[in-house]
């Protein structure tokens, strides 16, 4: 009822109350604020939990300590001694960097800045990234291999556009 009533008539009766109605205004809406913040980020972090425990492509497979880089196990290598899980595309791709090209898109062999850090840390200019194409698409795509030094010493692929790596090693010819 009180705020029904002629701001005049609250002068007269109650002088503090008009002083306190901001006060406890503010109040109330930091409160709910607050609480509507509070609860749109469990909805968000209960949300990621949920599509990740329901896609079991984003299960944690075998890594290093460097988080988001996988070895290839030494038992699935193809006759050309490369890991199976390369596809044909890396494979002529691995050939092309060990040529020093020509490389099909003028990005290759840009630097790779690991900007993210999930590769091992090394000086800028270290990592040089390479486009491993993709059929049917009509960009690069998100296949990359990653290679540390210069000539390469250490590879990596990514088939999701550098948000994971495999390790694999490269014999020298």
């Amino acid at each position: 009822m009180l705020l029904l009533t002629p701001i005049a008539k609250l002068k007269t009766t109650n002088p503090n109350i008009l002083a306190t109605l901001p006060l406890r205004f503010g109040h109330m809406l930091r409160k709910f604020t607050l609480s509507a913040t509070v609860l749109l980020v469990l909805a968000t972090l209960w949300g990621m939990h949920a599509l990740h425990v329901s896609n079991p492509e984003s299960a944690p497979g075998p890594q290093n300590h460097h988080g988001g880089v996988q070895i290839a196990p030494p038992a699935l290598r193809a006759k050309d001694g490369l890991p199976e899980f390369l596809p044909a595309e890396a494979r002529t791709l691995v050939r092309l960097i060990q040529q020093g090209g020509p490389f099909p898109y003028r990005k290759d062999g840009i630097i790779f800045g690991n900007r993210e850090k999930r590769l091992p840390a090394r000086p800028y200019g270290y990592y040089r990234e390479y486009t491993v194409e993709t059929p049917g698409s009509h960009d690069r795509g998100a296949r990359r291999i990653v290679t540390g030094g210069d000539p390469p010493e250490i590879w990596y692929y990514s088939d999701n556009h550098y948000t994971s790596f495999r390790s694999f090693n490269v014999s020298t010819r």
